[in-house]
């Protein structure tokens, strides 16, 4: 599968069209993640990972980490900024770039297979559910079944827009869309959430930060 959002997300580096990127740690992962209480030495899988400063967190807490990033722009970046010199191979359909504790495997997140990530112990979702377009959003859960082990928990973080019908109930509990989306295979835990109010009375709008704990399932 080719993602028809692929070539908008390569033309957003191009055109330096990045106010996604975080320019601190994500200060729910600082926060919440200790309580995972994970051994060192974990291996992390941090999709659609662009150029984020959560995965150098990661590696600093005794992690491994390898990333996925389709845009070259951003995995170039990611090393230059942090002035790092990593090692480039090819690998299927994509390049490592590798550097200590830390991979990125710059390519298409639909063409990875089992074999490019190896074990994995848990997944950190950085809001990269949430930042695709609603129709790519199963096919993304599909595929990190399918190239992640059935073992692997999942660290998730969203952006959820509050709709105008929901009660306070339904936009501070766990989405519909989350249950639905990985209910099957995880054990769905929320953790926290903070809401978030933009714009003027009396059109604001309340985004909701949540932060899931996604627990494997045992097989059978």
């Amino acid at each position: 599968m080719i993602s028809p959002d692929n070539g908008l997300w390569l033309q957003c580096w191009r055109d330096s069209q990045t106010d996604f990127h975080q320019a601190a740690v994500n200060p729910l992962l600082s926060r919440f993640w200790p309580r995972l209480d994970l051994a060192v030495g974990s291996r992390i899988f941090v999709p659609l990972c662009g150029k984020s400063l959560d995965m150098l967190w990661l590696v600093a807490q005794g992690h491994e980490v390898i990333g996925v990033e389709l845009s070259p722009i951003a995995v170039r970046a990611f090393f230059r900024d942090n002035q790092l010199k990593p090692k480039q191979t090819r690998q299927g359909k994509l390049t490592l770039w590798q550097h200590g504790n830390l991979s990125i495997l710059c390519g298409d997140y639909f063409a990875l297979r089992p074999a490019d990530l190896g074990r994995i112990d848990t997944v950190y979702d950085r809001a990269a559910l949430t930042a695709l377009p609603e129709h790519i959003r199963g096919a993304y859960v599909t595929q990190l079944r399918r190239i992640a082990p059935a073992t692997a928990d999942v660290f998730l973080l969203t952006t959820e827009d509050a709709g105008p019908d929901e009660t306070d109930d339904q936009a501070l509990g766990i989405s519909e869309e989350i249950k639905t989306l990985y209910s099957q295979a995880f054990h769905v835990e929320l953790t926290h959430v903070e809401s978030v109010f933009e714009g003027n009375p009396p059109a604001l709008e309340r985004t909701e930060y949540k932060v899931y704990r996604l627990t494997a399932k045992a097989a059978g």
